[in-house]
Parts: structure tokens; C-alpha cells; sequence
């Protein structure tokens, strides 16, 4: 029988503070399909469509941000605490030289993009005038994820919370106010909903600095200050943050590509999917909060020697993850018109919705399985495992849609089915890596 010393109580202590941060984008993202699922179709799918690209940029920073994350904790766990500046420093410069990077080749490409992948001129030029708005707020959102990984090392996910109620409150207040013209705002439409999100991002920055100074972390880890450059700090970091990085950019990649062959087979087919993305983004975030913590606790036992807890631990962060999406599934099952409808007031897309909702039910709980063993291969630092193990499934995940929607055409109930098949592969490679026991001697 597999034990650990970490308790349900010490979980859910990390996970909860977690899920609050990775509320923000999703927040953001609901608000603006709620809202904007009142303006028409075409504003829903602009949202959509630019959202998804929006983040791939982000999973780029988190990706980072997580190899950074890892490090930090092995250091925790190995108690080399004066180890922890030097690596944030050097992560706070990878960080920034990423960011420019990506919000030029952002600004170069997207026009290119869109023109060859659409169909549509209309969404194409809306998608394109949304992101030269939204892709400003990368850089505050890079800060946010690289102060976010130093609280969670510390066991101080907590300190996340505030940060994300008063960003996700800016986000909503001036998403009613700029898409519908409220509070003396200009009715500015989807291009309002490109502001607000903006504006929730900066908010966010603000807040998490703020609280790195409001509770002396400053003076412990004066990360501002050129605490020197370092070249093998650096080599570590980029060895264990490229998979990761790598691997989010094949797997929101291969979402990009579903919604490209989706709006192939309408504009009703891929406002719906966007609103079931949505709602399966809303879900995620628990689970993805209890797989960040997977990936810190089983980075922190392997550093302190405790490999024969990480089994252990890994059981008992499954086992919350499952109970959370049971419910969440649930309610998705039970009242799939009523959820549909926050989204939208069209009958014909809450009707074409409730065909998937089933099948986006059974996908979540495969899922809040994957994302637990997936990241415990990212905690046990065989980053090099994990890009291996999301390319690979990521392809066949590509071939699967390129058949099934592509060629095939079939009917977007069908095509959903794609989300079961892509979390069962991700599934049976981590979990089978985990038990094979190969990551043991792992070092970080």
C-alpha cells in the first residue's frame, strides 16, 4: 500500500490558492463569451478564436514559469535556500527576453496566420484587431506567472488570492462596461472586451508586486536587483522549462488546429465549441491547480530523499481531483440548458450544446486523472519525458482531428470525442512512465 506524509488537508491548502490564480484567463475568457454571446455569433467566435492564441502565449510563459517553479522547490527541498534569488533573477531575465520575443513574432505573424487559416475576412480582421490589444498584456502577465512560481515554491500559494479577486473583478466590471457602453464607458464591443482583459492583466501585476512588498519577500529575495547573471543558472533553467514550454505550444497548438477545422463546418459549430471551451477552461482550473501542486510536492519529497512517498502522494492528489470533477460533471449533466444559457440566448446553440455536454463530461473526468500523472513526470524534473510524451499525443491527437473533422466532416458531437481520445492517451504514456519507476535518481 502507497503512503505519504502529505495530508488531504496540506493539498487542498496549496490547490485552492492555485485554482484562484488560474481563474484569471479563464474569468476573462467566460466574461467575454457571456457577454459578448449577447452581441451575435461572429463576436463570440472573434473572442474565441483570438483567446486561443492569446493562449498559446500564455502556456509559453507558464511553461517557463514552471521550470522555474520545479528548480526553485528541488532547491527547497535540498534546503538551499541562498540558492532561490540567483534562480529568480536569472528566471526574471529568460522571462523578459521571452516575452519581447514572442510579442514580436506575435505582431509579425498573426496577420499572415489568419489570412491563410480563414475562410472568413470578417474574422479574420476582427481576430487580428483584438490581439494587437490583448498581446500588450503579456508582459504583465509573465511578471505575475514568475512571482506566482516563488509563492507556490514557498508553500505560500495563498498570497495568490488577492491577486486574482481584484483582476478577475476588474476583468468583469469593465467587460459590462466597454462591450455594452455601461458606467459612461464607450460602447466599444469585442474590442472592449480586448481592453478589459488588458486592464485586468495589469491590475493583476500590480497587485502580486504589491504583496511580494507588503510581506517582506523583498528583503529575502530581492529579485529587482541584479543579484548577477549566471550562465549555469540559466543552462538549468532553460534544460528544465523547454519541454514544458515546448510541450504547451503542441498542445494549444493542436486546440488551435481543431477550431481552424471547426469553423470549417459553420459559424454556429464553432460559437458552441468556444462556449464548451469555456466551460471545460472553468473546469480545468481545479485540476490544474491540484496538478501545480503535484508538481511541487513531488519535486520537493524527491529533494528531501523521500521518493518512496511521491506513489503515495500522487494517489491522494487523484483522488481529490476526481471527487472535484465528479461534481463539476454533474451539475453539466444535470442541468446542461441552464449552464448553456449563461452563455448565450439562442435556443439553436444551447440545443447544438446539449448534444456535447455528455461528452465533455466524461472527457473532464479522464482528464482530471492525466493532468495529475502528467505533472508528477514534470515534478520528478524528466521535463525531456514530458515533451516526449505531449508530442507524441498531440500528433496523434492531430491526426485524429484532421480525419475525423477535416476529411470526415463528421457532426460536432463527434468531433468533441477528440477530447476523450487525446486525455486517454496523455493518461495511459505519464502513468505508465510514473510506475516504470525510471524517474527515480532524477537529478534537477
Amino acid at each position: 500500500m502507497w503512503s505519504t506524509s502529505i495530508s488531504y488537508k496540506q493539498i487542498l491548502k496549496q490547490a485552492v490558492p492555485i485554482s484562484f490564480s488560474l481563474l484569471v484567463p479563464q474569468i476573462s475568457f467566460f466574461a467575454n463569451a457571456a457577454f459578448l454571446g449577447r452581441v451575435g455569433e461572429h463576436e463570440m467566435v472573434i473572442n474565441g478564436l483570438a483567446s486561443i492564441f492569446y493562449l498559446l502565449l500564455n502556456w509559453v510563459g507558464y511553461g517557463l514559469s514552471s521550470g522555474i517553479m520545479v528548480v526553485l522547490s528541488r532547491r527547497i527541498g535540498e534546503q538551499r535556500r541562498d540558492a532561490l534569488n540567483p534562480t529568480l533573477y536569472n528566471g526574471l531575465l529568460l522571462s523578459a527576453v521571452t516575452c519581447v520575443s514572442l510579442m514580436a513574432l506575435s505582431y509579425m505573424g498573426m496577420d499572415l496566420l489568419y489570412s491563410y487559416a480563414l475562410d472568413n475576412t470578417f474574422l479574420k480582421d476582427g481576430i487580428v484587431s483584438f490581439l494587437h490589444i490583448k498581446v500588450l498584456g503579456l508582459p504583465f502577465l509573465m511578471f505575475t506567472q514568475l512571482f506566482n512560481a516563488l509563492f507556490i515554491a514557498l508553500g505560500r500559494s495563498r498570497l495568490l488570492i488577492w491577486g486574482a479577486l481584484t483582476s478577475n473583478l476588474t476583468i468583469v466590471c469593465l467587460d459590462y462596461g466597454l462591450i455594452f457602453g455601461n458606467f459612461g464607458l464607450p460602447a466599444l464591443g469585442v474590442q472592449g472586451a480586448a481592453w478589459a482583459s488588458l486592464a485586468g492583466e495589469v491590475v493583476l501585476a500590480l497587485t502580486t508586486f504589491l504583496i511580494y512588498r507588503w510581506r517582506g519577500l523583498h528583503r529575502e529575495f530581492p529579485v529587482l536587483s541584479d543579484a548577477g547573471k549566471d550562465k549555469q543558472i540559466i543552462r538549468n533553467i532553460i534544460k528544465v522549462s523547454t519541454p514544458l514550454v515546448l510541450q504547451y505550444i503542441f498542445s494549444i497548438g493542436g486546440w488551435q488546429l481543431f477550431f481552424i477545422y471547426v469553423e470549417h463546418l459553420g459559424t454556429s459549430e464553432v460559437a458552441i465549441s468556444h462556449v464548451l471551451r469555456s466551460i471545460l477552461g472553468i473546469v480545468s482550473v481545479g485540476t490544474w491547480a491540484l496538478a501545480s501542486t503535484c508538481n511541487t510536492l513531488v519535486s520537493r519529497q524527491i529533494g528531501a530523499g523521500q521518493e518512496k512517498e511521491v506513489y503515495g502522494t500522487i494517489l491522494r492528489l487523484i483522488t481529490v481531483s476526481i471527487g472535484y470533477t465528479a461534481i463539476i460533471s454533474a451539475i453539466l449533466l444535470l442541468f446542461p440548458r441552464q449552464v448553456l444559457s449563461i452563455y448565450t440566448d439562442s435556443s439553436y446553440l444551447v440545443s447544438l450544446g446539449m448534444t456535447i455536454t455528455p461528452i465533455l463530461a466524461l472527457s473532464t473526468l479522464v482528464m482530471s486523472i492525466s493532468t495529475v500523472c502528467f505533472n508528477a513526470v514534470v515534478g520528478t524534473g524528466n521535463t525531456w519525458i514530458n515533451f516526449s510524451i505531449e508530442s507524441s499525443t498531440v500528433i496523434l491527437y492531430c491526426v485524429f482531428i484532421t480525419y475525423v473533422i477535416g476529411y470526415l466532416r463528421m457532426p460536432i458531437d463527434i468531433s468533441w470525442t477528440s477530447e476523450i481520445f487525446y486525455w486517454t492517451l496523455l493518461l495511459a504514456a505519464s502513468g505508465g512512465y510514473l510506475l516504470s519507476g525510471k524517474w527515480k535518481g532524477k537529478t534537477v
